[in-house]
């Protein structure tokens, strides 16, 4: 009788724990089926046509080019993939619209593939001690706070291609995962090897639609390049190796050849180095003239070219720049401005490309080998601006008019250099004059007080986060105990916070992180990894308490 009473009470609790069981998946599932409704409706509430800004030709004008019968090529040295992308839209819809349509619903998946990736993680620890349910549920608040941000919302809206890169990065991501759980946790070497061509081609795409992003793709494919020195799996590496040959294949060789006739793609990388070191070469400049330094370029000419570099970053300066307070100059000024510094060497140099691009590229590594440390200290200063007490990842106003961005997208449209090419397809005409009529009348972006609240959270605490997870990852990873429980998350966590570090090194190099977009891009790898650093540290807390109670 006591037996039978004691399966009834077994068989109870069983029922009770499957009923709960049930109702969590049911609360859960409901909570996402809203939180993706309600992102859906913060994005498309707002005006369907893109925004356009100073950089938006170069993106825009290869597909009209090829909308109205001409090649699709190069212009300003943009890679072709974002081009190509707007291609597809205008030849299937006809409309702008459709651009924005795309991107929100692209903005949509990343937040999906977030939580993808975020219960894939959990094959990153043999015992969790956070229960799934948990787990799971801070998974869901990071992919909410992602996906009712208003900075993802206002990047979807623009006509470059920051508006399809939080999609690129959570592919990237979701892939790199898989391959790391797949080859070095689960031992499924043919699966890894599928995800491991896969991985590769995203980050060639990552880098290729925004080359910002080149240092994060290579960081990215680290995990992957230990995948050859693994002992057997020879066909499985031999798959790897090839797909990786083909996606660069793929991906490069029709931008080396769509690029050659584009001077640009020769000079922007030199020229924006120039403009934005060009501090520091005025100084070299002056001291290899006071000292008769041998340098390949004559006194008298060096003398001339550091005068008018002197006095166009006194000019760039007097226009009050709100950019750039850690350069004290504005670089945009000087590259872009017709009577400025690089027009001007443009012209001196008679438009012999490779004559200026040696000279850029000459001044540039000189101040490296004379003034290593001010370099460094250049470098320092941007990355303060990203590592500071207040993480600029997030976007933390509370509204953001769009009609001012719609203003400047009409400013930047009229000043376009191909006039005939706009005005020869329709529906681009159409979408200047519904841009026309937003610059009067856009609504704004409001963020509200339910979202600001956990980003200001965020943001305040990414650089405590960051450092008690350098402390705790290196006490996992010198620690045996610790490490067969929680070494592949800790390694998991530190890995992620190299996407930040390899994205803000790369821009403090050759940009400057006080261009906003450069910082506000991060935010869908930066929640995510402030998110696993939380329940990294609860399972160290927990890990830690399970081996300091006596034994029973």
């Amino acid at each position: 009788m006591s037996s039978d009473w004691a399966s009834l009470k077994r068989c109870d609790k069983s029922s009770a724990r499957s009923l709960v069981a049930r109702v969590g998946r049911l609360a859960y599932w409901s909570a996402v089926a809203v939180i993706f409704a309600w992102a859906a409706w913060l994005r498309f509430r707002l005006p369907l046509d893109p925004i356009a800004d100073h950089g938006t030709w170069g993106y825009l004008s290869p597909a009209l080019r090829k909308l109205i019968g001409a090649e699709f090529g190069h212009t300003y040295g943009r890679n072709f993939i974002y081009p190509g992308f707007l291609f597809l839209l205008l030849r299937a819809f006809g409309d702008f619209r459709a651009i924005t349509v795309a991107q929100h619903f692209l903005g949509l998946i990343a937040g999906g593939v977030l939580l993808l990736t975020w219960r894939r993680a959990r094959a990153f620890v043999p015992d969790p001690r956070v229960g799934r349910g948990g787990h799971y549920a801070l998974g869901l608040l990071a992919a909410a706070v992602f996906l009712l941000a208003s900075g993802p919302i206002r990047f979807e809206t623009q006509l470059r291609p920051e508006g399809v890169c939080a999609f690129l990065f959570s592919i990237n991501l979701y892939l790199v995962i898989q391959f790391v759980a797949c080859c070095f946790i689960e031992n499924r070497p043919t699966a890894a090897a599928a995800y491991g061509i896969a991985a590769v081609f995203s980050s060639i795409l990552l880098a290729s639609v925004k080359p910002s992003f080149a240092l994060v793709a290579t960081v990215a494919l680290l995990p992957i390049s230990m995948f050859f020195f693994r002992r057997g799996w020879l066909w499985q590496k031999i798959a790897l190796g090839g797909g990786a040959v083909a996606s660069a294949a793929l991906l490069l060789l029709p931008e080396h050849f769509l690029s050659r006739n584009d001077e640009e793609s020769q000079t922007l990388l030199p020229t924006a180095l120039f403009v934005i070191h060009a501090d520091l070469i005025r100084d070299q400049m002056a001291e290899d003239i006071q000292r008769n330094a041998k340098v390949p370029y004559s006194r008298e000419w060096l003398g001339r070219v550091h005068s008018i570099l002197s006095a166009e970053i006194g000019k760039s300066s007097a226009a009050g720049s709100v950019h750039y307070s850690t350069l004290g100059f504005d670089p945009g000024y000087l590259m872009y401005n017709q009577s400025s510094i690089a027009p001007q060497l443009h012209k001196q140099f008679a438009n012999n490309v490779s004559a200026l691009c040696a000279f850029y590229w000459f001044y540039y590594w000189r101040i490296w080998q004379q003034q290593p440390m001010l370099m460094l200290k250049k470098i320092v200063r941007q990355m303060a601006v990203f590592y500071a007490p207040k993480c600029p990842a997030y976007r933390l106003a509370k509204s953001l008019p769009l009609s001012n961005a719609y203003q400047q997208g009409v400013a930047s449209l009229q000043r376009l250099d191909y006039p005939k090419v706009w005005a020869a397809y329709l529906p681009a005409s159409d979408f200047m004059q519904r841009t026309r009529s937003l610059a009067r009348d856009a609504p704004v972006l409001e963020q509200s007080s339910y979202i600001r609240g956990p980003l200001t959270v965020l943001a305040q605490t990414y650089r405590p986060l960051l450092l008690v997870a350098l402390i705790l990852g290196g006490v996992v990873l010198f620690s045996q105990t610790h490490r067969r429980s929680l070494g592949w998350l800790a390694g998991l966590v530190l890995f992620l916070y190299s996407y930040n570090f390899a994205a803000c090194l790369e821009v403090a190099v050759v940009q400057s992180l006080e261009v906003g977009r450069f910082v506000i891009i991060q935010a869908i790898f930066t929640i995510l990894v402030q998110f696993l650093s939380i329940w990294f540290i609860v399972e160290f807390v927990l890990n830690q308490r399970a081996i300091r109670a006596p034994d029973k």
